[in-house]
């Protein structure tokens, strides 16, 4: 079964990654990424020992129609959902550094924090194995048509990748990477 499921999640990342219509204008920036994340992105567990702390992120250019907002991490290389973040309000023009952590509160309100591939609720950093090439991250921000997406925390990262392909007007990414 988890074979299919690493199937299927390549076959929605390959989708978004095809399908989602770009905005001229609409850029991702990071104050905190700067190619190669760091320790302080690394996650805190299976092996790593990490501050698992999500960077602060922001965008702007979005495209007229935008209601809401969603941010996802995805490592293209062992095909594993790291984060989404979903139902961000339109007025919000990016997250600061620790909103992927829930018990923070640093979130937008009204947002809700998906669950990752560790079985998590909200931000789970990079984890590679030990003496791997390095990984390749996409963080996404998408432009999303309706104010809800109508998922609870508890959705696959696959379903909100679907719902996030179906909604999308716009997206923007930063592609980052990671080894130990």
């Amino acid at each position: 079964m988890k074979s299919v499921h690493k199937i299927l999640m390549g076959f929605v990342v390959t989708v978004l990654l095809a399908a989602a219509v770009q905005a001229e204008n609409f850029t991702l920036t990071s104050t905190d990424l700067k190619g190669e994340m760091t320790k302080t992105e690394e996650f805190a567990g299976f092996g790593c020992d990490g501050s698992n702390l999500s960077p602060a992120l922001s965008w702007k250019g979005a495209p007229e129609g935008t209601k809401s907002f969603a941010v996802t991490l995805y490592d293209t290389t062992a095909r594993f959902w790291h984060w989404s973040i979903f139902d961000i309000p339109a007025s919000q023009k990016g997250l600061v550094a620790g909103a992927g952590d829930p018990q923070k509160g640093l979130a937008p309100e009204g947002s809700i924090q998906g669950k990752n591939d560790y079985g998590l609720i909200g931000f789970g950093g990079p984890c590679p194995p030990k003496g791997d090439k390095p990984h390749t991250y996409i963080y996404t921000v998408y432009a999303i048509k309706v104010a809800k997406l109508g998922a609870d925390q508890n959705r696959s990262p696959v379903a909100i990748g679907l719902l996030l392909e179906k909604n999308a007007l716009a997206k923007a990414s930063i592609k980052s990477y990671y080894g130990r």
